[in-house]
This record gives structure tokens, C-alpha cells and sequence, in this order.
């Protein structure tokens, strides 16, 4: 099967395809890594909102995707980033989103965002604004009885003088918890508004103040994950957690060196990357558990160059990429996003991102993602 595409000056050239899609085997409940995709939402192509307003979700195929990663056996992260939380998707769409994944996935393992993203950064005036924040969203979720990923707080970043008052929020904030919770440092190349978040100017000093938390509170927390996109700094710090504390990666770039681990220890797995790889996510670390450790890196690594490109610079753009893939695979029947976040990248973009997810075995249905291929560059005049 081929198809013509478009470098980058126009030029067209047939690209034949190549991959196998990969099988869609489920993760036991007894795997050796816990492993949370987090989870993008469909919008809904016919609201009469405009793109740049109030947020319309197409709940079933939402839902429906969220049942597709319960069946492989994966945990969902769910009300993220990957959501275009804070990105088109506001506090009240995303209690939602969490209410209904409670209500209609009952079986799944999900762990809920939750921030301060309802208060407008420029309207915080101090530490006890992102507090009554924080908790409100703790007390709603707490409600629905489903559990808690305590996300970075752009409020909190703004007023924030340094280390002591990181320390003030996050221990009165998790004094409310009711049950331990995975703790949120998501990098600046996500979301510059967190920039200097922990009080810190170096890693160093930004990793000091998240571990004094930990440590101060570690019967509430549950993990922490880390998206800096730095598998040392991942590494130095997962082998100074307390016991019992675990890493969950949030390195789209490394992720597979980082599930598999080395003598000293492992991380986790809570990746907006296991939204387009589910399928390779729940095959690999199966393997891994069976103690296959070459076949669990010869699933994923093949992936990486595929992660690196949709994660690439403006980071926070990686979602366009995310949900292309759900579109071509079937997941949802059109490549409309909340925010109208598709023209966030390139035609380039997509030819590529089509072209290693072929070589990765992850396009399910060969004839149905190139017919879209074909849709979209004939949108682009190709």
C-alpha cells in the first residue's frame, strides 16, 4: 500500500507502507510497572461555539476511547494536559470529564487533575487564594470518591516568593486529601507559566523543596511525576525517594530506558505519549513482566523518534499530534480540536508523524489511515 506525499517544498514522492500494526494484548492487574496513559478528549464538530470559547466535548467517543485503554489494561490519567486542560478545556468541563470516566469506566484505574486552573493567575493575590483553590477542586473530586493527580498551579507559581511558601500550600493542600496522592512537576517547555516552579532557579534547588514535601508528607502521597524531558534529573531524583514513594515518568523523550529501570530502580509509567502508543504501552511492559526485557525495548524503542516529533518545540503543542493519531486509528471521525488547536502544527508535522507511526506498527488500520491521510492533504490543496 503507498501513498504520495509532500516534503517539505511541495515536492511529492510515493511512501509505501511498511509497519505491522501491533497486537492489542491487555496489561494484567499483577504487571511489574503501573502505567497511566493520560487521556485526550474529542471535541464535538458541530457546537456553535467558536473555537477560541467555551469548551463543547463529544462525550461518547470521549468515553469511548477512555473504555478502548481500560480494555488494554491501563490506568488513565485523566483531566491532564492531554485533556487541553487550561488549553480549551476549563475547571467545570474537567469535573465533568472526571465525573463521567468515574460514572461510565467504574473498573478503570484513574487518577484525577486537580489544580487551581478555575483562578486566574492575575487575580491571586496570595497564598491563601491558591489554598481555597486547591481545595475546592479537592473537595469536588473527593466527592465523586475517585483519586487525585495534585497538578503545578499557575496561581501558585505567580504568587509564590520562594521555597517556604511551596512548603505552606502543598502541606496544607494535602492534609485534605483522603487518600495518598501522585504529585505533579510539569516543566516550563509544557507550560511556561511554570517557570521557576518549587521557588528554584536550578533543578537543584526546585528538586529540594518537591522532596521536603514528600518527605514531610509521604503517608499522602502516592508518587510524583516528572515531565522535564531530562532522564538524569528523573533519575537522581526517583533514587531519593522515601519508601514507598514511586516515580512515575512523565518523559516523553526516554520514557522506555526509564520504565525498564537499573539496579538502583524504576519508574512508573504516567505518559501523554501512552494516548497515541497505548497499544505498544500495555504490550510492553506485559513482556516486561514476563521478564521479556528485550522484547519490552524492542516494542518501545522503535516508538521514540515517533514521541521525540510529537513532543517537539512549542512543547505544549504535542496534543495536535496526539489526537491526529486518534483520528487516523478510527478513534473519533474528524481532526477537530477544542481551542481549534489542529492548526497548531504544521503539514510537515502530520506527513512525518504519519510515517513513523506506520514504521512503529501503530497504525491499526492501514486503508483507513491512509484514506485520511489523503483527506488531509487534500485540505492542504496536495
Amino acid at each position: 500500500m503507498k501513498i504520495a506525499l509532500p516534503d517539505t517544498q511541495g515536492r511529492l514522492s510515493d511512501y509505501r507502507l511498511t509497519g505491522e500494526p501491533l497486537p492489542e494484548g491487555k496489561l494484567p492487574a499483577t504487571a511489574v510497572r503501573t502505567v497511566y496513559s493520560a487521556t485526550h478528549v474529542v471535541a464535538d464538530p458541530f457546537t456553535a461555539n467558536d473555537p477560541s470559547g467555551r469548551a463543547t466535548v463529544d462525550w461518547d467517543r470521549t468515553m469511548a476511547f477512555r473504555r478502548y485503554l481500560s480494555g488494554l489494561g491501563l490506568g488513565i490519567a485523566e483531566a491532564m494536559d492531554t485533556a487541553q486542560r487550561g488549553m480549551g478545556l476549563d475547571w467545570a468541563g474537567a469535573l465533568e470529564l472526571i465525573r463521567r470516566t468515574r460514572a461510565e469506566v467504574p473498573e478503570a484505574l484513574v487518577a484525577n487533575g486537580c489544580g487551581t486552573d478555575h483562578l486566574n493567575p492575575a487575580d491571586a493575590r496570595s497564598l491563601d487564594d491558591v489554598i481555597r483553590a486547591y481545595l475546592e477542586q479537592v473537595e469536588a473530586i473527593q466527592k465523586l470518591d475517585a483519586r487525585i493527580i495534585l497538578m503545578a498551579s499557575r496561581a501558585l507559581a505567580r504568587v509564590a516568593k520562594g521555597p517556604a511558601d511551596y512548603l505552606h500550600v502543598y502541606d496544607r493542600v494535602l492534609a485534605a486529601c483522603d487518600r495518598p496522592v501522585i504529585l505533579h512537576w510539569l516543566g516550563e517547555m509544557f507550560d511556561p507559566q511554570l517557570a521557576g516552579y518549587w521557588g528554584g532557579t536550578s533543578f537543584e534547588t526546585a528538586m529540594e523543596t518537591a522532596l521536603e514535601v514528600i518527605h514531610r508528607n509521604a503517608s499522602k502521597v502516592d508518587g510524583i511525576k516528572i515531565s522535564l524531558l531530562d532522564k538524569d534529573k528523573e533519575v537522581t531524583m526517583r533514587r531519593r525517594l522515601p519508601a514507598g514513594v514511586r516515580m512515575y515518568t512523565g518523559d516523553d523523550f526516554n520514557y522506555p530506558e526509564l520504565i525498564e529501570g537499573d539496579a538502583q530502580g524504576y519508574s512508573h509509567a504516567l505518559l501523554g505519549i501512552f494516548d497515541p502508543l497505548a497499544p505498544a504501552a500495555a504490550h510492553a511492559v506485559n513482556l516486561l513482566s514476563q521478564g521479556d526485557t528485550a522484547g519490552f525495548r524492542a516494542t518501545l524503542d522503535p516508538t521514540v523518534p515517533l514521541a521525540r516529533l510529537i513532543f517537539r518545540a512549542p512543547t505544549q503543542y504535542y496534543k495536535t499530534g496526539v489526537v491526529f493519531l486518534a483520528w487516523l486509528n478510527g478513534f473519533q471521525d474528524h481532526f477537530i480540536m477544542l481551542n481549534g488547536a489542529q492548526a497548531t502544527r504544521p503539514l510537515p508535522y502530520f506527513t512525518e508523524v504519519f510515517r513513523l507511526a506506520d514504521g512503529a506498527g501503530l497504525l491499526r488500520q492501514p486503508d483507513l489511515a491512509v484514506d485520511r491521510m489523503k483527506k488531509l492533504l487534500a485540505l492542504y490543496g496536495v
